[in-house]
């Protein structure tokens, strides 16, 4: 094992809401005992770094190195770290660390627990040459997956694979709102899983490409005589979406004791009517990204099934183009970030 007590990394960093990142050399200091370090070789752009670089959800904290889609060796453990070793391709998703040892941890639940650490609030995140985590929180990659697409499935995979392994079954009729950069994942999982898939967006241009990631049959999102004859059709509803959209009207396409399972941040509240509900026994849930255990299953699950993220890429010197390019959005589907430092 490998112990440093001072790390120099350089990393790309925001030192404000709405900000241009800038390269800047950081101090990591001396390791924890039980976190590792790992050496960024490839870091997706999630939304939400677009979000906590603008401070969309007001948590946000700055200097901040943002990227929590990472894939890298480890280069460094400390002395309490567990079943990693120097070399080892891991990934590091939304959450860097937990306490390990509240009911939630102690349960599986890692990522329900009250300390659960973001990887890009508060912590430093994989925009750099290095990145740490607990060493529960930095989970291998599968061989057979290509590394340098596997950081989307850290965060991203894992936000839809959650809610599907929880709450479907393979005979299951299953709908994914939104056809971007969580939901054509959301389709990819759901169609492997073995259930009949019902894709929903907004975009007419996304149709063909729906059914090419596995979708049995599409349906535009704001057409609401198009929801409304679906009525009853579905077990299971995964809204990726951050717009307002007609929840009566999706609501009313869940069968009895479906659900309408949300895991994108609608800033807005999402107005029901309660008979929608008790009628015919729905609910309404939501979730977070996953457990280490559930990043695990996913990865699993993804590299049988040959699941992967359709992904642009940019060198990370050219961060800012690649924000630019998100917060467009027009990227087809996760963009990657290939260190390029020297």
């Amino acid at each position: 094992m490998t112990t440093p007590t001072v790390k120099v990394n350089s990393a790309w960093v925001a030192m404000g809401a709405k900000q241009p990142l800038t390269l800047q050399t950081v101090d990591l200091g001396p390791l924890e005992a039980e976190d590792v370090e790992i050496a960024v070789d490839h870091c997706g752009l999630c939304h939400s770094d677009l979000s906590v670089l603008n401070n969309e959800w007001g948590i946000s904290r700055y200097p901040a190195i943002l990227g929590h889609e990472v894939v890298g060796r480890i280069s460094a453990v400390g002395p309490r770290a567990k079943g990693l070793k120097v070399g080892q391709r891991v990934g590091v998703g939304w959450t860097s660390s937990s306490c390990m040892y509240c009911q939630q941890c102690m349960s599986g639940s890692h990522h329900l627990c009250a300390q659960a650490q973001p990887t890009v609030i508060g912590h430093r995140g994989g925009f750099a040459t290095h990145v740490r985590a607990h060493w529960a929180w930095a989970i291998p990659i599968p061989e057979a997956l290509n590394p340098a697409d596997a950081g989307p499935l850290m965060c991203g995979g894992t936000t839809v694979f959650s809610p599907l392994s929880l709450y479907a079954k393979p005979t299951d009729r299953v709908g994914i709102i939104g056809i971007g950069g969580l939901g054509h994942m959301a389709v990819q999982f759901a169609a492997a899983y073995g259930c009949e898939v019902t894709a929903f967006t907004s975009s007419a241009g996304k149709f063909d490409e729906a059914k090419g990631f596995g979708a049995h049959r599409v349906v535009a999102s704001r057409d609401s005589a198009a929801i409304n004859k679906l009525a009853g059709s579905f077990d299971l509803l995964i809204s990726t979406v951050n717009v307002k959209l007609d929840w009566d009207a999706l609501v009313g396409t869940l069968g009895p004791n479906g659900r309408l399972h949300v895991v994108g941040a609608v800033v807005e509240p999402i107005p029901v009517s309660s008979f929608a509900l008790i009628l015919q026994q729905r609910s309404i849930s939501g979730s977070p990204a996953g457990s280490p255990t559930s990043i695990a299953d996913m990865l699993e699950f993804a590299a049988r099934h040959q699941v992967a993220p359709q992904t642009e890429h940019f060198p990370m010197s050219k961060i800012n183009d690649a924000f630019a390019r998100l917060a467009s959005g027009k990227a087809r589907y996760r963009i990657v970030l290939d260190a390029d430092f020297d």
